[in-house]
């Protein structure tokens, strides 16, 4: 339903390196130099068959860091479908790759509905904290202290939620994917959290409708993707099922106390 988007009309691909890189020459020459090294010499003993594959990945995300904001309108709507209706998403899960340099890498988000992006989260982030703003001066509670801290709140629930799918990963023996792919992941369930609070304004009753299926579908999108993670993506894997689907139940359950704990303005 929501395939590669390379293939519509109207979507052009940005140009590769045709703009500087912002973070200049020292971050580039530096960081991914010694990322490279380090792959290089320690891949292979503890990423095994795939850390030439991985490599090429970490290494185009740290010199090329605004991959995860390669986006435009039609990638935003898709994804937001994906990550509010993940029920009604029938195409792949998994992202799609190309050649560069001689390896493959995986295509920007604007060309790949399943890559992992930061505008999105990021921009929803924003949205919860106004929000919340809102939400605190209608109960006549607003202040810049109490502002400040739900912005903290918010990041603490956001770095939870990082916590939780990286120890996923690692407790099944992987854990390669990029730690921004991670951010990006655990940051989407701002979106489904910052839709319950706005509806919850006008109509406070349907918070409690609302919330749960916010938690329920960012269950099911992280499952998806999660499962994708594992088979496609950590190719040092070893099969656990049993405990890998307990796992998995374990972390899709784990949204509803976050996310209550997150739309909760009133303790």
């Amino acid at each position: 339903m929501y395939d590669n988007l390379s293939n519509q009309a109207g979507v052009q691909r940005p140009p590769v390196n045709s703009q500087p890189n912002p973070f200049g020459n020292a971050f580039y020459g530096a960081g991914s130099g010694l990322i490279r090294g380090g792959l290089g010499a320690y891949g292979e003993k503890f990423l095994g068959s795939s850390s030439e594959f991985m490599q090429s990945n970490i290494s185009r995300y740290f010199s090329n860091p605004q991959y995860y904001f390669q986006v435009n309108d039609q990638y935003v709507r898709n994804k937001l479908k994906v990550v509010l209706f993940p029920f009604l998403h029938r195409g792949h899960w998994t992202r799609i790759t190309e050649p560069v340099g001689g390896r493959l890498s995986y295509k920007p988000p604007i060309h790949d509905i399943n890559a992992p992006d930061l505008y999105i989260p990021f921009m929803a982030f924003g949205t919860y904290i106004i929000l919340a703003g809102f939400s605190f001066g209608l109960m006549g509670k607003f202040s810049p202290e109490a502002l400040s801290l739900q912005f903290t709140r918010g990041l603490f629930g956001w770095l939870m939620q990082v916590a939780l799918l990286k120890g996923f990963l690692y407790s099944l023996g992987g854990g390669e994917a990029p730690l921004l792919d991670i951010v990006a992941y655990g940051g989407y369930a701002f979106t489904g959290l910052s839709l319950a609070v706005l509806v919850k304004i006008f109509w406070s009753y349907s918070y409690y409708f609302l919330m749960p299926w916010a938690s329920v579908c960012m269950g099911v999108f992280l499952v998806k993707t999660m499962k994708r993670v594992i088979f496609t993506e950590m190719r040092s894997y070893e099969r656990h099922s049993s405990r890998q689907h307990y796992l998995l139940l374990f972390m899709a359950i784990a949204q509803f106390p976050l996310l209550f704990w997150l739309g909760n303005f009133g303790v």
